[in-house]
């Protein structure tokens, strides 16, 4: 009688463990913790868009698949940001150099400052901090397709006498995934050490 009585609580059990096996093997990972960067709860592919890079080639969404990418938006005559930032990715480069190359990141300047910001100038802007560096930009137009999805804002000012002018722009760095798809952001103060950490976080957790 007792043996009757053993055997559903033992089948019991046995579902309850066969169902909590497959709910640990078929559940979604839990994300990395995160020193800057914030991951968007689901990547989101990006647009197509046609801007052009410094040696002049077409560059777009398929430019970006394959391998993670780094993203800034700015501008050459930048005082102070533009440089720093480049500066940090230089740094954050240099950190992930024992990555595999598939995972190593991109670096690319997005220049929203199209006039004054020549194939040229872009090329010997970006080649001062790292020569793998890329700097692209193109119309207002077609720059708009890309900050308007990211969420990147920007502003050209008034010029002065002499011609010259100031642009405003998010500072943020975005993270492109192989698919071409924006999955995060890496927020101000940005630290070469914390992003090249979080930044191997979330490649771990994607393969």
């Amino acid at each position: 009688m007792k043996r009757l009585v053993l055997l559903p609580v033992l089948i019991a059990a046995a579902i309850a463990g066969a169902a909590t096996a497959w709910f640990m093997l078929h559940a979604s990972p839990a994300p990395p913790t995160l020193e800057r960067a914030t991951l968007l709860d689901a990547v989101r592919p990006l647009p197509d868009f046609e801007l052009a890079d410094q040696a002049g080639q077409p560059f777009g969404r398929d430019r970006l698949r394959g391998h993670w990418t780094l993203i800034f938006f700015g501008f050459t005559n930048c005082p102070d940001v533009c440089p720093t930032t480049l500066a940090t990715l230089a740094d954050v480069r240099r950190q992930l150099a024992d990555l595999p190359a598939a995972d190593q990141p991109a670096v690319v300047l997005v220049s929203v400052d199209p006039a004054r910001d020549t194939p040229e100038a872009l090329g010997r802007y970006v080649a001062h901090f790292d020569p793998r560096f890329l700097g692209v930009t193109g119309p207002p137009a077609s720059l708009e397709v890309l900050t308007r999805d990211l969420g990147v804002a920007f502003s050209i000012g008034t010029p002065t006498a002499d011609g010259s002018y100031s642009v405003d722009h998010t500072a943020a760095i975005f993270l492109i995934d192989p698919d071409a798809a924006f999955a995060g952001v890496f927020g101000s103060p940005q630290v070469a050490d914390a992003i090249a950490r979080d930044y191997r976080s979330i490649v771990a957790a994607a393969h």
